[in-house]
């Protein structure tokens, strides 16, 4: 099986898990008790926050643990206009579900909610995001990386915006972290949202930084713990883990990224010349390095996703979180692609790099498993 959807969940690196495991069977302890498990615990908890922080640029105290990237994305929108009296939110339509769902919630009990569309090239346009932002503004969410397209979103740009106004910036990282440098030293961004699974930690182990000087509502009411702002005992085991995710996608991320670009390009290149009627989605170059996502007319992409992994290679169509939906892609929608091009797409996407020798079979799948449904279905080229 050559995995190709790591833009939905990656494996538990052997160096994470190991990392763990201590805080499962030792140092299990909760670390709000005194004695020496719960100090162990405590001590681990902390240390794995400035582990966190040394990647990310930013100060320990400015990382707050969660379970997942929703949750912090939930906070994330909730916490500033729960905390203030501003309640206006401007944020994209290509946005994961999250998010827009969570807009939708918040729209349906009494704030007003600014969606604004991509670009055909899936890039939102930071002047469209500007002209957005009013002076009830509680903040602008626009994500690092698209999840569906891998687009590269202008944030500083939205930052800018979002500040020009008094609002605050929120990004949502978790396709970003692990694949790009985030440096959070400049203070630009005030709320950003991670999530461990997508980046080799386990699944239920998520953050959200908040800058410091920003004080978005509680989000879970009940302990002291995280500073008293997200009650719950702390997955420690998970923290752990997580900051040792990070350290490990740190190292060597230059080279990795390149060997990953280089793959891309071949496997893009290939099926954009081999396969009559293929298109790829967003922009080719301000993509994240292992991200491609294409459309194929005469295919659906649940068919294209099942005959792909009797071919040996496990992908997606559209979001994870909506893949069993039987509606066209909310991005691809909304960056003006046709509902039969949207429902006929295929993502791609890695971690690691795969080897050209690898990245030709994907290749050679992709023509197998269209020209297969496109026989099946009686379509023609021509059409």
């Amino acid at each position: 099986m050559i995995y190709a959807d790591c833009a939905a969940t990656t494996p538990v690196s052997e160096g994470v898990l190991e990392e763990m495991l201590p805080y499962f069977r030792e140092d299990f302890g909760n670390p709000s008790t005194i004695y020496k498990t719960g100090r162990n615990a405590s001590r681990a908890l902390e240390n794995a926050r400035e582990r966190i922080a040394a990647v990310l640029n930013c100060h320990p105290t400015e990382i707050y643990f969660t379970s997942c990237g929703t949750e912090s994305d939930n906070w994330a929108l909730t916490g500033p206009v729960m905390s203030g009296k501003r309640k206006h939110i401007v944020t994209s339509m290509t946005e994961h579900h999250a998010i827009l769902h969570t807009a939708d919630y918040l729209e349906k009990h009494g704030c007003t909610v600014s969606r604004i569309a991509p670009q055909s090239d899936g890039i939102v346009s930071a002047d469209a995001l500007r002209a957005a932002v009013r002076d009830d503004t509680a903040i602008v969410s626009l994500m690092y990386v698209n999840n569906e397209v891998g687009t590269i979103q202008p944030i500083h740009e939205a930052a800018a915006a979002a500040h020009e106004r008094g609002a605050l910036f929120h990004t949502d990282a978790v396709q970003a972290a692990g694949h790009m440098k985030i440096d959070l030293s400049a203070g630009n961004i005030d709320l950003l949202s991670v999530s461990g699974h997508k980046l080799h930690a386990p699944k239920g182990i998520g953050l959200l930084y908040i800058r410091k000087g920003v004080y978005p509502d509680n989000f879970i009411h009940g302990g002291a713990q995280e500073r008293g702002r997200r009650a719950g005992t702390e997955n420690v085991a998970f923290a752990v883990g997580l900051a040792k995710a990070f350290e490990e996608r740190a190292a060597g991320m230059e080279e990795r990224e390149s060997l990953l670009l280089a793959e891309r390009e071949h496997i893009t290149e290939r099926i954009l010349s081999e396969i009559p009627q293929s298109y790829l989605n967003g922009d080719r170059h301000t993509r994240t390095a292992g991200n491609m996502n294409f459309s194929f007319g005469g295919t659906d992409g649940e068919s294209l996703v099942l005959l792909m992994d009797i071919e040996g290679v496990a992908c997606s169509s559209g979001s994870a979180c909506t893949s069993g939906a039987v509606n066209a892609s909310h991005v691809l929608r909304a960056m003006g692609v046709s509902e039969e091009l949207a429902k006929g797409s295929v993502r791609l996407s890695f971690s690691d790099p795969v080897g050209m020798d690898n990245a030709d079979k994907v290749c050679d799948a992709v023509k197998k498993t269209v020209a297969k449904i496109r026989h099946l279905s009686g379509w023609h080229e021509e059409r």
